[in-house]
């Protein structure tokens, strides 16, 4: 019981389900911190919290048998809220290039 108290320093790492999906991460994974995030404003910084100390309240959350197990599942989160993120960031650049082009056609034909 002793072992789930010490943090491996596998589990020392940046999080990116914690960080995209915080509030679902934090209750899938009995966490309930993330839910700060449901806080306008105060959620900007707080999921860069969830990011950074995420694995680290899921593995003292104790729902996780060994660290095998631990490691598996927030794969699974990391590639999720990678994949996410990375769609995100595409959108926001597609949306940004969008508005310059017709900011650019208007300038054009006026």
């Amino acid at each position: 019981m002793n072992e789930m108290y010490e943090l491996p320093q596998e589990v020392r790492k940046w999080n990116w389900g914690a960080f995209i999906f915080s509030v679902f991460w934090g209750i899938g994974n009995k966490t309930y911190l993330p839910l700060l995030c449901l806080i306008p404003v105060f959620n900007i910084v707080w999921i860069f919290v969830c990011g950074a100390k995420g694995n680290e309240w899921a593995w003292k959350s104790g729902m996780f048998q060994d660290l095998e197990t631990f490691k598996k599942a927030q794969a699974t989160w990391n590639r999720a809220g990678l994949v996410v993120f990375i769609i995100a960031i595409a959108l926001i650049a597609l949306y940004i290039l969008f508005i310059i082009l017709i900011i650019a056609l208007a300038a054009a034909n006026y």
